[in-house]
């Protein structure tokens, strides 16, 4: 079945036609003899697509299509007439109408259109129906997600927002961090006070004292005046800084000191200056690896982590793949200014078989590529990147018999440990339990695995 359709006519015989050559055609009609009838008949029922005559005795089928347009604008209307001037037909669409079809009428050719109509139905639905996913899932700003890891991380969120605590966020690159953090500021005490950003790694070692910290005027070459640190700016707010794992280790006691005083002394200066901030801090190395190798001081390590939140990968977060994709959709769409509602059926099947290295990053990206490619309503696979459309997920155990299609025991090896890190959202202590080694041993594999791709 393709739908069911409300077809009107005052002309008993041309129903019984319509209702016959649809049903033929998987389309099953339901019979209106006036226009009043048929706005009756929509009150109470649900059709998929409404196929009306032109000339009818009483309301017309433009006044009819005008009003189901402004009462029913889910219900494609396509409208038939044997009087095929521009006029008509300019004046059917000019009051929504989807199609216009002639007379004498082709059967084949009005079940094409219907398909169509229908098909843009349920296409209007889906994509309503995953907007309203995304805006109920909105729960902290731009942070999309209706998956178990994502509900249990939003709980956490509204427990801790209005703390003081340190937070320290860790993930893989592109998991939102910031996004998190902006977050964590919009809805917290703090919220209108500034919050100020900056990536440790971005900045050269040794400008990141003077960023952080601020220096007098004179403290070294080009230094023309005093400058406030970002503990100094950010002072009633948020300071976020981003990729704290690249820290150098020779300043990692001076932050140290400063977040314990609640003071910081600018380079160059004999005098401390006082701050008020609430710090968020975010990493994508694992930063108890990184004290047990000695790159990362063990009591500043404890004075960040004092609320630990892990960002879970997007190849952990299920369907929350399509409701990211959706939110890209619109709002990439509307920027370039093009009409793009949604996703093929085939196009999400791959967006949901691939593992998303780049996480929401990556997926932000593709959606952004295939907006450009793609020509029509919905993104089709040969619109995603190749390595998409030639992904195939990873198995463990090839189901062949043929030996030239088996893989050696390294690589059946390989395969559970990721799908392992899958599974737990690339959680490394809750691997190592489950793969029942130590967390250096899956830290070595991981590193060989990384090398090999």
């Amino acid at each position: 079945m393709n739908g069911r359709v409300l077809v009107v006519d005052d002309d008993a015989s041309m129903c019984d036609l319509l209702e016959a050559g649809l049903g033929a055609r998987g389309f099953p009609a339901v019979r209106a003899t006036s226009a009043e009838f048929a706005l009756s008949e929509l009150e109470t029922r649900d059709f998929d697509a409404v196929v009306t005559d032109l000339n009818m005795r009483g309301m017309n089928g433009l006044d009819l299509c005008a009003r189901i347009v402004t009462n029913r604008p889910d219900v494609p209307v396509i409208v038939i007439t044997a009087f095929g001037s521009m006029e008509t037909a300019v004046g059917a669409i000019r009051v929504g109408a989807y199609d216009f079809i002639t007379k004498p009428l082709e059967i084949d050719a009005l079940a094409l259109v219907l398909g169509r109509a229908v098909q843009h139905r349920v296409l209007r639905e889906e994509v309503k129906r995953l907007r309203q996913v995304v805006d109920q899932s909105r729960r902290f700003d731009e942070i999309i997600g209706e998956s178990t890891a994502m509900r249990r991380m939003f709980d956490l969120l509204d427990r801790i927002v209005d703390s003081e605590a340190t937070v320290l966020l860790s993930g893989e690159s592109g998991t939102g961090k910031e996004i998190v953090a902006r977050a964590i500021h919009g809805r917290g005490r703090r919220k209108e006070g500034p919050f100020v950003a900056v990536n440790c790694a971005a900045v050269p070692e040794t400008l990141l004292e003077s960023e952080l910290f601020g220096h007098s005027k004179g403290a070294f070459t080009d230094a023309r005046q005093a400058r406030r640190g970002l503990f100094a700016q950010a002072d009633g707010g948020t300071l976020f800084l981003d990729e704290i794992g690249a820290l150098p280790l020779a300043l990692q006691p001076k932050l140290l000191r400063a977040l314990q005083e609640r003071r910081a002394r600018p380079v160059g200066s004999d005098e401390e200056v006082a701050f008020d901030v609430r710090l968020i801090a975010a990493t994508n190395r694992d930063l108890e690896n990184a004290v047990e190798e000695g790159a990362f001081r063990e009591d500043l390590y404890f004075r960040l982590n004092v609320i630990p939140i892990e960002l879970p990968p997007l190849r952990a977060r299920g369907n929350d793949v399509l409701l990211l994709a959706q939110h890209f959709v619109d709002r990439c769409a509307a920027q370039a200014g093009v009409r793009v509602v949604g996703l093929s059926s085939e196009a999400a099947e791959r967006l949901l078989s691939y593992r998303w290295p780049g996480n929401v990053r990556e997926l932000q990206n593709c959606i952004e590529r295939a907006i450009a490619l793609t020509r029509f309503e919905r993104i089709a696979v040969e619109d995603l990147p190749e390595k998409l459309r030639t992904y195939r997920s990873l198995t463990f155990l090839p189901a062949t018999d043929d030996p030239t299609e088996l893989v050696p025991l390294d690589e059946i090896e390989r395969r559970y440990v990721l799908r392992v890190m899958d599974a737990v959202g690339g959680n490394k202590t809750l691997a190592s339990e489950v793969l029942g080694v130590d967390r250096k041993t899956l830290y070595r594999k991981l590193g060989r695995y990384a090398r090999m791709q």
